[in-house]
């Protein structure tokens, strides 16, 4: 997928993978793709209740190597 900008936030736990991809995602443009890495398990729902709360969709989660792999675009 196609993304904007990269955020690296593995090692970190909650809620920073959450706090940097608010962040992250104040820089973009409405429209943008933000990708998002994370090691944290508890990130999946973070993630997802992120998405639903701020509206800025989740078009996609994956695993890659242990590492969880988020797609957000925002509104």
């Amino acid at each position: 997928m196609q993304f904007d900008k990269e955020l690296d936030a593995r090692g970190l736990s909650c809620p920073l993978p959450i706090l940097k991809t608010k962040k992250a995602l104040a820089d973009l443009t409405s429209g943008q793709v933000l990708k998002v890495t994370a090691t944290d398990p508890g990130s999946i729902k973070d993630m997802q209740a992120f998405a639903n709360q701020t509206g800025n969709p989740l078009l996609e989660t994956s695993e890659e190597n242990k590492d969880y792999v988020f797609y957000l675009k925002k509104k």
